[in-house]
């Protein structure tokens, strides 16, 4: 046990400043309970899915500027098939938008590859294409979602033989854990998962020990992209509709990936203290609310943090480069 914690001390740490952000919520909001959590993890779900795409590139060694826009094109796609569509059909429509999320993931990887241009240059021309494509599948928020597709993640668990005011384990956590289980064991126990770490380490050395540096990067853009779709998909089952325009999860993703432990430098990290950070940042820009923090101030504050967070994991990224 002494020896996981040691090996986990970043997000252990992150573990109790989140606990410790819950008592101060309910010390500030009495009140707050199971309907408290079960609104901090639905408007959570999207964050923690750009951030675990985010984390994954730039454990590669890169970065994806255009996750929120993959986000918005997977949204609006999901939205505007679901109208009218059965059950069936929906299913159908799930395995497209996520074929679609990892489709416009390996064209990322690809021009970065190919082209050797750097990612944040390539990504940032693609963010432009991809909000375009958004736009025009859907010009305006509108579309439908399946009802029984918004049921898994709105409301929370019904535990049996508990009074249902203590049901308070959200449906929305329940699937983002089931969702990143299947990426974290990727990351962690495949060749392809040590192989990412690899290059994005040392990839001369990974490239001498046999490890194919495009193809590997690539295969992370679009592990990342498969995850920009469930981003994009939530966003739609937790609203009922598709958004056309991309939501504020660029900077957010940046700030928390860098909070939970990843460096920008790349082959360092994981994918679980990201999301721990993800629900950092959201309950502290939820007792700001709680707190009646002017709307403006709270936009302020919360941007600054993040600012401060992403300017260290630069500052260290490049004290780790340093011969």
């Amino acid at each position: 046990m002494m020896r996981l914690v040691q090996r986990n001390g970043w997000v252990a740490g992150l573990l109790v400043l989140l606990i410790i952000l819950l008592i101060a919520t309910k010390i500030i909001q009495p009140d707050f309970g199971a309907s408290g959590v079960e609104s901090l993890g639905r408007a959570s779900v999207p964050f923690a899915f750009a951030t675990a795409a985010m984390a994954i590139v730039v454990i590669a060694g890169g970065i994806d500027l255009s996750i929120a826009a993959m986000m918005a094109v997977c949204s609006v796609t999901a939205a505007r098939l679901m109208v009218g569509a059965g059950d069936g059909e929906t299913v159908l429509i799930v395995i497209l938008v996520l074929a679609l999320g990892a489709l416009m993931g390996a064209i990322n990887g690809a021009m970065v590859v190919l082209t050797r241009v750097p990612d944040i240059v390539v990504t940032l021309a693609m963010l432009f294409v991809w909000e375009g494509t958004a736009l025009l599948i859907l010009n305006t928020p509108s579309g439908a979602a399946t009802q029984w597709l918004r049921d898994l993640i709105l409301g929370s668990l019904s535990i049996p033989g508990l009074p249902e005011r203590a049901t308070f384990i959200p449906k929305s956590l329940v699937f983002v854990v089931i969702c990143l289980i299947p990426f974290w064991f990727i990351m962690h126990r495949t060749k392809l998962g040590l192989s990412i770490y690899a290059v994005g380490g040392d990839p001369v050395a990974a490239f001498r020990s046999g490890v194919p540096i495009g193809r590997t990067r690539i295969i992370a853009y679009s592990l990342a992209g498969v995850l920009a779709g469930l981003g994009g998909l939530s966003l739609t089952m937790s609203t009922g509709i598709g958004e056309p325009i991309p939501g504020p999860y660029l900077l957010a993703s940046v700030s928390a990936v860098v909070l939970g432990g990843v460096a920008l430098s790349g082959g360092k990290g994981g994918i679980i203290g990201p999301i721990v950070a993800v629900f950092i940042l959201r309950l502290v820009r939820m007792d700001l609310t709680l707190m009646s923090v002017d709307p403006n101030v709270t936009t302020i504050v919360e941007g600054t943090i993040m600012v401060v967070v992403v300017m260290l994991g630069g500052m260290l990224a490049m004290k780790g480069r340093r011969p």
